[in-house]
């Protein structure tokens, strides 16, 4: 089924004709029909409370046997980077984020509670202690377990990490039309 107008092209539609674009979209994504094996997660989160969450949802589907995709975008990036750069960037501005943002799971604040360090700290060793492995775990896991792992390539260029700033393993760098088309396809689609 055709759409009435390029995506592209929405921000120049009046009223009527966006409602029946939207309805068009509407009528087609329920048409389709979706794997009920296909899971897809975006990632836009680098805190270590969404870090995890994430990570244990990709294993855990992974090992019951469902295809799984995590999409890594904006600050769920971070999570990705290897725990010995200290410094990205390729610039004042990107170099200046990294500063303030420390790249990799090993290093994640918490999104409340962080206390100078000691939230993270603590919630390590509360998952030690119940037997919850870390996310940095959890990540060579998911890659034992066949889990795509997508960073996305325009974040990437964004904040000025290369290649070569990433944890090794992952999965070739993508873009959004490459997630928004799994999430298409997959029964189950997250955004953590």
């Amino acid at each position: 089924m055709e759409t009435t107008a390029a995506p592209g092209k929405v921000g120049e539609m009046d009223t009527s004709e966006l409602e029946a674009f939207v309805n068009e979209l509407i009528l087609r994504r329920e048409s389709e029909v979706r794997d009920p094996n296909m899971v897809t997660l975006i990632a836009w989160g680098g805190d270590l409370d969404r870090i995890w969450p994430t990570t244990i949802l990709a294993t855990t589907a992974a090992a019951g046997g469902m295809d799984v995709a995590v999409f890594f975008t904006f600050w769920g990036l971070f999570g990705l980077v290897k725990p010995e750069r200290r410094l990205t960037g390729t610039n004042l501005m990107t170099k200046g984020l990294s500063l303030m943002n420390r790249g990799s799971a090993n290093h994640a604040a918490l999104s409340k509670l962080n206390m100078a360090g000691a939230g993270p700290a603590m919630m390590r060793k509360l998952a030690t202690q119940n037997g919850v492995a870390p996310p940095e775990e959890l990540l060579e896991m998911a890659k034992d377990l066949d889990v795509k792992l997508w960073p996305c390539r325009m974040t990437m260029d964004l904040m000025g990490l290369k290649d070569e700033d990433m944890i090794d393993g992952l999965d070739e760098a993508a873009g959004a039309a490459t997630a928004l088309e799994r999430m298409q396809r997959s029964a189950i689609s997250l955004f953590i």
